[in-house]
């Protein structure tokens, strides 16, 4: 037995119909989506948070004498003994907001150790018998972290004072000022921003050294 069907064979014009229909939904629905999605929701997004967190849609800008001279969320390079240092970056050639990323090497790699112990014998030199805190000698994965520990900020502690005949109390006080507790409470690490601390540590006294930075 052959089975027959019963489903009546469509029309040229009806295939050609269903076709158009087909290709219009597509593209309507394509145009819409892109409207809605590619346009309106980040515009409209733009828009609340503009209106509801200006300083953080802006960018987290910093402004000294009405100039901005950088953002909460960007590490800058600061290599006097009268400043913090932040951690170390591989972004570019250093701090590089325009070239984010680590340095991509292993652990094993004799680059990095030779790099890293030089570090630690520096710090180490410069602030005997105390261990050296991690983050002063490890980049970050995006190289541009603004954000040291409160550990590596104490142990900054002593050069800052030293190089501003500022007492070492007196430092201590304004890192424990600036230091961020846990978002939420659980959330992160306790963290202390660079340039923020810099820019208060500079109305404790003024750098005579014009090459400070």
């Amino acid at each position: 037995m052959h089975s027959v069907s019963t489903t009546p064979a469509m029309a040229p014009t009806q295939v050609a119909t269903a076709r158009h229909s087909i290709w219009r939904t597509s593209i309507l629905y394509t145009a819409i989506t892109t409207v809605v999605f590619g346009i309106g929701y980040p515009l409209v997004v733009t828009l609340l948070a503009g209106a509801l967190f200006p300083h953080k849609a802006a960018g987290s800008l910093i402004t000294k004498d009405g100039q901005i001279i950088g953002s909460e969320l960007i590490a800058q390079s600061f290599t006097s003994d009268h400043y913090f240092h932040p951690r170390p970056s591989a972004a570019g050639n250093g701090y590089d907001a325009t070239s984010s990323g680590g340095s991509n090497l292993a652990q094993s790699n004799a680059k990095l150790v030779q790099r890293i112990q030089g570090d630690i014998d520096k710090l180490a030199a410069a602030n005997p018998g105390k261990p050296v805190p991690i983050d002063l000698v490890t980049t970050s994965g995006s190289g541009l972290d603004p954000d040291i520990t409160p550990d590596a900020a104490f142990y900054q502690a002593p050069r800052v004072a030293k190089a501003r005949a500022l007492s070492e109390d007196r430092v201590r006080t304004l890192i424990q000022k600036h230091i961020a507790g846990r978002q939420l409470g659980f959330l992160g690490e306790p963290r202390v921003n660079v340039l923020e601390l810099n820019l208060d540590l500079d109305t404790l006294g003024v750098v005579s050294d014009s090459t400070a930075n």
